[in-house]
């Protein structure tokens, strides 16, 4: 009977017939192999019996190579496993040229990993990573269908910028060379495919909205882009969204969502994934060591993320976090990068974890921000100068969710689109929510590599997605 390697090491058959497929991690003494076939950190050993087996297919176990054994398995005779395969026949489906091949037994950084980002789950590290992030992505659709929503597959060809930005791909199928030109030397838009000039989507909010206000309860999973010219560590033009909408749900409502969500999610990996997280951690330890004691994390992987989900979410407002940061030690010692001088400042992921980290030492949720660093959708509050708007902030990582009460208002969601530049015309569709039976809803947004960050302890975005789209790389 065929098996994973996961089973193997996992159900009680042992001295039974077993096949199994995998690849070679490494071969030694030409007698044992360390097979893997990605079903879990671990591999199994294969003890080969040499003396019996063809010369040729010995020469041909190297690493990389896709092979099909068959054996028994058998306790163990050595140290670091239960039990291993006793080698009856070995079948070579794929040879690897151990010259060339660059996923070799040894250490590699993680730049060399992305530009050969094809191979890079061979190793520990990446299989890790996407099996955890495999687990998130089921985590977050079985919260959702278990509480009752409805899974809604937003637009990702769009004519409107949800968020504001700007910083869109442009979507055309006019001649780059020679485009039709209007009078006046623009663009005539209007000969492109859609008759209109139209974009990658950066968010799926707008339209999911409109289906909230019909089925209730609805979230997006999807593909966004920002052409945002940025080399950091935390940017990606190409990544995911999860983006919940719930009518008649208020901003207090929206925060027991986002905080339940948060908690479900992490706790899934925690009881499905530990020992995938268990190596991940054991990585990042090793890593700490080599960091000077001040940059050292207080909490390793494992108790970062059951920080998250044993404590409750601290709720404050934005008006008590400035407070709270301009009497600070490292404000007044002006030891912030960004000093907090005065009310309506951006916080900075320094000031974010300062508040969970240092002050608070919990989860923190931030609600009612000053209306012009938030964007124009955000119910304006009676004080005419904040809106019902809420952050989520973490150990480690800073803000994680961003989310509001919408602006249910028709004049005055009107208004604000007025004040920003948004011409009616282009949100039409949207202000016919606010005609048409309006009523109090709210979202959130939470980008799924951020998240995956925080559940590995990966310090660069680009290490949690397969192929990472990047200023100047669309490598794969």
């Amino acid at each position: 009977m065929s098996y994973t390697v996961s089973q193997l090491l996992t159900q009680d058959i042992t001295f039974q017939p077993i096949e199994i497929k995998g690849w070679v991690r490494t071969f030694r003494a030409n007698r044992f192999i360390a097979l893997n076939d990605g079903s879990t950190i671990n591999n199994i050993q294969c003890v080969v019996d040499f003396e019996n087996t063809d010369e040729a297919i010995l020469k041909r176990i190297t690493t990389g190579a896709a092979v099909h054994i068959k054996g028994e398995l058998a306790e163990s005779q050595g140290k670091g496993q239960k039990v291993e395969i006793q080698v009856s026949s070995i079948e070579i489906l794929g040879d690897s040229d151990p010259e060339s091949y660059p996923i070799q037994p040894k250490k590699h950084t993680f730049e060399f990993l992305r530009e050969n980002a094809h191979l890079r789950t061979r190793t520990n590290t990446f299989s890790a990573v996407m099996r955890l992030r495999s687990a998130l992505s089921f985590a977050i659709h079985g919260y959702f269908n278990d509480n009752g929503f409805y899974h809604v597959h937003t637009p990702i060809i769009t004519g409107s910028d949800a968020e504001g930005a700007g910083e869109m791909f442009r979507v055309s199928t006019l001649d780059a060379k020679n485009p039709p030109l209007n009078e006046d030397g623009s663009v005539n838009y209007k000969e492109d495919f859609f008759g209109k000039e139209t974009n990658l989507t950066v968010s799926g909010q707008l339209e999911a909205e409109t289906f909230a206000m019909s089925l209730g309860k609805v979230y997006t999973f999807g593909p966004t882009f920002r052409a945002e010219n940025s080399n950091t560590s935390r940017h990606l033009a190409e990544f995911w969204m999860i983006e919940p909408e719930v009518a008649f749900m208020d901003l207090s409502g929206n925060m027991d969502l986002a905080e339940d969500f948060m908690k479900s999610v992490l706790g899934y990996v925690l009881e499905h994934n530990r020992e995938d997280l268990e190596f991940l951690e054991k990585r990042l330890l090793d890593e700490e060591k080599t960091k000077p004691q001040a940059e050292r994390s207080d909490m390793s992987l494992i108790d970062k993320i059951k920080f998250v989900v044993d404590n409750n979410f601290k709720r404050v407002s934005y008006t008590e976090a400035i407070d709270i940061l301009k009497n600070s030690k490292p404000n007044k010692k002006k030891k912030f990068n960004y000093i907090i001088e005065e009310w309506g400042a951006d916080l900075q992921s320094e000031h974010e974890r300062f508040l969970v980290e240092k002050h608070f030492k919990c989860p923190v949720i931030l609600f009612d921000y000053p209306a012009n660093i938030k964007a124009f959708y955000m119910r304006l509050n009676e004080d005419g100068k904040t809106v019902r708007a809420m952050d989520i902030l973490f150990p480690g990582i800073g803000e994680m969710v961003g989310g509001s009460q919408r602006e249910e208002r028709l004049e005055v969601l009107i208004e604000k689109m007025k004040a920003l530049d948004i011409p009616e015309e282009e949100l039409w569709w949207y202000l016919d929510l606010r005609k048409y039976g309006t009523a109090v809803h709210s979202g959130f947004g939470l980008g799924f590599e951020r998240l995956v960050m925080f559940a590995t302890g990966m310090s660069n975005i680009r290490d949690v997605i397969p192929y990472p789209r990047t200023p100047q790389n669309a490598e794969f």
